[in-house]
């Protein structure tokens, strides 16, 4: 099989290293096939994939689509090195309000699973950084919602010695606690 599936501390969320195939040309590795993924849990029907840039002190975060255009998303860092994050926001799981951090980066090709349900942020920690993500929903404005990056009850240890840079719309993102639980699985 050409991947890893590792469950992480919230089991849903799902770290995934691909093989890697290098020699003095370059590398090659498969990024997704379905069938493996199916087969390890990872049912999702990925109808989108986007591409951002950013550079070093970028957090984008912690954001998510509301009901009914919920996301599945698999993040990947094809340049660069980030802190990724995933926050359980399913109002009637038993991790409601955890987190899962991993180090993604060009150099380990690692990927991560988030399921519906949950708000997703990166931190950049490299001059800068590319992701590729593919998301099992289209991108809705309408369902666009978000949660402040740094809220206590959460209280995510991003690991950074410096005050990231945020848009103006993640700046004023309301807490966990305030958000609609309606709106949620």
């Amino acid at each position: 099989m050409p991947f890893e599936f590792e469950k992480q501390k919230i089991k849903d969320v799902i770290l995934i290293t691909p093989k890697v195939f290098g020699d003095s040309r370059g590398f090659f590795l498969e990024s997704y096939k379905k069938s493996d993924f199916v087969a390890n849990g990872i049912k999702d029907e990925f109808n989108q994939d986007n591409h951002s840039k950013s550079t070093k002190g970028v957090l984008r975060g912690l954001h998510y689509q509301a009901k009914p255009c919920m996301q599945a998303k698999i993040v990947r860092c094809v340049k660069g090195r980030i802190y990724d994050v995933a926050v359980d926001i399913r109002q009637n799981s038993e991790t409601f309000g955890q987190y899962v951090k991993v180090e993604l980066s060009e150099e380990n090709k690692q990927m991560l699973y988030i399921p519906e349900g949950f708000a997703h942020g990166f931190v950049v920690l490299s001059d800068e950084a590319e992701l590729l993500y593919k998301a099992s929903g289209e991108y809705s404005p309408q369902c666009d919602r978000g949660i402040l990056w740094n809220d206590k009850d959460i209280n995510i240890d991003w690991n950074i010695d410096f005050e990231p840079l945020l848009s103006d719309k993640d700046k004023v993102q309301p807490k966990l606690c305030e958000i609609n639980k309606e709106e949620l699985i």
